[in-house]
């Protein structure tokens, strides 16, 4: 009986050590109803991890180079570089089992490498791919985006300070007066605004520099905010993916079409 106590012990420490970790919040709000309304909105625009399709099947070996960002948007230029788009591509690629080749391995031979690809040198590409762990590559993946810009934009609100004058008014007596204190006090507001972001995956021929394969992708990208206040009581909201999550579902898009179209 001992023993058997001291092995459910054991295994319960073990199944406890092996558990993922999580966290507290220190907001002194955590728990309360904004907290709960906040973190809702918030476990929309969290990663969540895609089942790729042929995952099952190994992929050939790749090397993904960093594209471009034809966007003439500030806000989007300013927060994203191709660098950016080429980490979160090698993740995905990497969980749909293809075999990733990782840039910081290749030192200062990824400009050259880079400018061989984007300039469809074939010569320059087999002079690299001679070298080492190149030899096996075959494909050369590159992401870009072509399109991040705002396309619509709508607002609404309600003021009750007329409203509030008319009740006060003909209303009579305490009571409109009431009603018009009341009804003058409301304010509400609500706007949104969206963008279409657009991104282009190209597959090139590691040896030939020709192209396999090319697709694109657009998602809307939903920035909203709303508030209300009555009686100098307000509330408020606001939020939407961020362009961090909304760049890194468009390569998970992608890279499901190159996993279960192109492997």
């Amino acid at each position: 009986m001992k023993k058997l106590v001291t092995a459910l012990a054991a295994l319960t420490i073990s199944s406890t050590a092996l558990a993922q970790p999580t966290f507290e919040s220190p907001s002194p709000t955590a728990g309360s109803g904004t907290s709960e309304t906040a973190n809702q909105m918030a476990d929309k625009a969290m990663y969540k991890p895609i089942e790729y399709s042929n995952a099952a099947k190994k992929g050939p070996a790749l090397v993904v180079i960093p594209g471009e960002v034809k966007s003439n948007n500030a806000n989007f230029t300013q927060k994203f570089g191709p660098n950016n788009i080429a980490d979160y591509a090698e993740l995905e690629l990497g969980k749909a089992n293809f075999k990733i080749l990782e840039r910081s391995d290749m030192g200062p031979l990824l400009n050259e490498f880079q400018l061989a690809y984007t300039m469809g040198d074939p010569q320059a590409a087999r002079k690299i791919l001679q070298k080492g762990k190149f030899k096996t590559t075959k494909w050369v993946v590159k992401f870009d985006i072509l399109k991040a810009e705002q396309v619509a934009q709508a607002s609404s609100g309600f003021d009750g300070q007329a409203v509030g004058a008319l009740i006060s008014i003909f209303g009579g007596g305490r009571g409109g007066a009431a009603g018009g204190v009341v009804a003058g006090s409301v304010q509400t507001g609500e706007s949104s605004g969206v963008w279409i972001i657009g991104m282009r995956y190209k597959i090139i021929d590691a040896n030939t520099t020709e192209q396999v394969a090319t697709g694109y992708s657009e998602e809307k990208m939903e920035l909203g905010a709303k508030s209300t206040s009555i009686l100098g009581i307000s509330s408020g909201e606001s939020g939407g993916l961020t362009l961090d999550s909304m760049v890194q579902r468009l390569v998970q898009k992608t890279v499901w079409e190159i996993d279960s179209k192109h492997k």
